[in-house]
């Protein structure tokens, strides 16, 4: 972690760098069945492997989720993906949307982005929701593109933000 990532405040989330502390907590997290459906524990381990940016999501004090955006740093592709998960006990709370929206505003108002991506399970309504919230659009459909735990594979839905029509919370 950059120790220039700064804390991003919310609504009513604050998003802070990720720490070691939090992996217990996140964890825990990913091995809720709500979560775990559609985060694998493995994949979020190796995230030591990308060049992700992690931040723990607070709500009332307490660890809730985790929220993470890589960078396409050429100039001519210039863009960012980001990636979020929240505890089932704050599903249906707007902390997702809270905390997407915020990281959101940052990357564009501060990092500069002008294009998003963001690639949840093309079956997984909940995510795709909030990201139509917040002005994603569909882009297509990523065939068999990730593996889930039986070992199958399964279709994401590659949805794109353009700056102008980020909706603003």
């Amino acid at each position: 972690m950059d120790d220039r990532t700064p804390h991003l405040q919310g609504r009513f989330t604050t998003l802070r760098p990720a720490v070691d502390a939090d992996a217990p907590t996140l964890l825990a997290i990913l091995d809720e069945p709500e979560v775990a459906e559609w985060w694998r524990r493995a994949e979020w381990e190796r995230l030591d492997e990308r060049d992700a940016v992690t931040f723990t999501i607070v709500l009332d004090g307490g660890v809730v989720g985790c929220i993470q955006y890589t960078e396409e740093t050429d100039p001519d592709y210039f863009s960012v993906a980001v990636d979020v998960f929240v505890s089932a006990a704050v599903h249906g709370r707007g902390v997702g949307t809270d905390a997407m929206g915020t990281l959101i505003a940052w990357l564009i108002d501060v990092r500069g982005h002008h294009r998003l991506t963001v690639d949840p399970a093309a079956i997984n309504a909940r995510a795709i929701h909030v990201c139509e919230t917040l002005g994603f659009r569909p882009v297509g459909v990523l065939r068999q593109y990730e593996r889930v735990a039986d070992g199958s594979w399964r279709d994401a839905l590659l949805m794109g933000l353009l700056a102008e029509d980020f909706v603003r919370g």
